[in-house]
């Protein structure tokens, strides 16, 4: 009986100890990730650098293809590029002063010399912010011969904020620096004292909701636009916000949501929550393809919504295998390996200039091994790895996506990934870290909604300022039937 009892208690100890085991190893993994991530320059690479750096292994082998007509590929390495010179970088600057150096020689006798040249060189100045005003008279006028008529005087400009004296530059400004330089309103309150003279936080709040109200419509329609497209991408990221509710000085977990698509604006959107049932609420209307990562809301929306289909994002799931890298790295290069053969023939594909319709053709012929051999590897993979480590999480994540992840070989207009949205949402994150967090959730919306406008411009590859001030002198003296698309990022032009 005492022999059974231990032996029982030996078997249980033992299993306790190879529980232990494998969690140790576990957050062996894990401090070695953070380590790589961190302060590592290896082969490890941060989050941001995920996202976008997707020019993988330049030696690669190529999959084997048997039925298909063999193509050759040739890949050329860049060579590097030469650093800019100085006279280069600033070629596009005006030159609104010119100084000119003569010799004491020449200037102590300038009959014995004479000019056969000149040698030239420059400075860059800059001219800091400064505050000033424009006066605005509207002279009174009388009638000469009929004085029982009223006095005549040229109406009012009509101006963003009735009553102010902010000038649309200087709300731009204020906007673009919060928003896009990510100086909070209270340290703009004090660099403002060296401008001339100082404005208010308070104040500049109140321009802000002005400003968000300005373009609201023109942030309505931008939604409606991306929704009544075939092809979207979303993602979300979460930002603390002041919540009334809650006690003084206590914040709360709200959201922003994106959705864009390739050559098209970006819209954020203020949520409170994650729940799927908000992305019910950003999606609703929209019928197309739909990619993302793999949070559940944007799968569930397209099981309630059969027009949609979802698909997935393969930079995430390289993500993950990086991440995995150092649990077992052979296997782990060999499937990075083959995701980067995804990427280059989609390179290839950039470069030729291909239609959506070639591409498809183009994946579908060429990717099929690829593919096949990334799902066996992982199967493998998965079958040998602990569940909760970083490989056995990359593997499920994988597999778990696999059906979206190959519905991308069917259609040629839609990315591998995507980069794109998580690139929009990056002057956000940005912002957070100055900002820690949104005071209430009005001002969630607002953000919102200046993000849309600024980012938009951004891909769009015009200046937000100059974008800002033109619509801030132009929608007040338009009426609500006159047609915004013009003024959409999308389309705006220069005047």
């Amino acid at each position: 009986m005492v022999a059974a009892q231990l032996m029982n208690q030996l078997v249980k100890t033992q299993a306790e100890r190879n529980a232990l085991r494998h969690e140790v190893a576990d957050l062996r993994a894990q401090v070695e990730w953070f380590k790589r991530n961190l302060f590592g320059q290896g082969k490890s690479e941060t989050f941001d650098a995920l996202q976008t750096r997707l020019k993988f292994d330049d030696e690669v082998t190529q999959p084997e293809v048997s039925a298909a007509p063999k193509e050759q590929i040739h890949y050329e390495r860049s060579k590097p590029t030469k650093r800019e010179l100085p006279a280069e970088r600033f070629k596009d600057l005006p030159v609104l002063e010119t100084t000119e150096l003569i010799p004491d020689a020449v200037k102590a006798d300038p009959q014995a010399y004479e000019r056969i040249g000149e040698e030239s060189t420059f400075e860059v100045k800059i001219t800091p912010p400064k505050l000033w005003k424009r006066a605005i008279v509207r002279p009174k006028f009388r009638h000469k011969l009929d004085r029982s008529q009223p006095l005549t005087v040229a109406a009012a400009l009509k101006r963003p904020i009735d009553n102010s004296y902010a000038s649309a530059e200087l709300l731009a400004y204020i906007a673009l620096s919060k928003y896009l330089y990510h100086i909070p309103l209270y340290r703009q309150e004090k660099m403002s004292a060296h401008w001339g003279a100082q404005l208010s936080r308070k104040t500049m709040v109140d321009w802000i909701e002005a400003v968000a109200d300005w373009f609201n419509p023109i942030y309505g329609r931008m939604r409606t636009k991306l929704l009544e497209g075939d092809y979207l991408q979303a993602d979300e990221t979460p930002v603390r916000f002041m919540d009334p509710d809650q006690k003084k000085g206590k914040t709360t977990q709200g959201y922003l949501w994106v959705i864009g698509r390739p050559g098209s604006d970006v819209v954020f959107d203020w949520r409170l929550s994650r729940a799927h049932h908000e992305a019910n609420s950003l999606l609703q209307g929209f019928e197309g393809i739909l990619q993302s990562d793999g949070y559940g809301a944007y799968e569930s929306f397209a099981l309630k919504n059969k027009p949609v289909e979802r698909i997935a994002c393969w930079a995430h799931v390289r993500r993950k295998f990086v991440e995995a890298e150092s649990e077992s790295p052979p296997a782990v290069r060999m499937v990075l390996r083959l995701i980067g053969q995804l990427y280059r023939n989609e390179s290839d594909c950039d470069q030729k200039c291909y239609s959506p319709k070639l591409r498809a053709y183009r994946r579908l012929a060429w990717s099929a091994l690829v593919l096949k051999r990334i799902e066996k590897i992982v199967k493998k993979l998965q079958m040998r790895a602990r569940p909760k480590s970083q490989l056995g999480k990359a593997c499920t994540y994988l597999l778990g996506q696999w059906p979206a992840l190959l519905r991308i070989q069917e259609y040629g207009q839609v990315q591998l990934d995507n980069n794109l949205i998580e690139n929009a949402i990056r002057p956000s994150a940005v912002g957070k870290k100055n900002f820690l967090f949104i005071g209430s959730p009005n001002a969630g919306k607002r953000s919102a909604i200046i993000y849309s406008i600024i980012v938009s411009c951004q891909r769009h590859g015009i200046d937000p300022l100059g974008y800002m001030t033109d619509l801030l002198h132009r929608l007040p003296n338009m009426s609500n039937q006159d047609d915004l698309d013009p003024l959409l990022p999308a389309n705006w032009k220069e005047a």
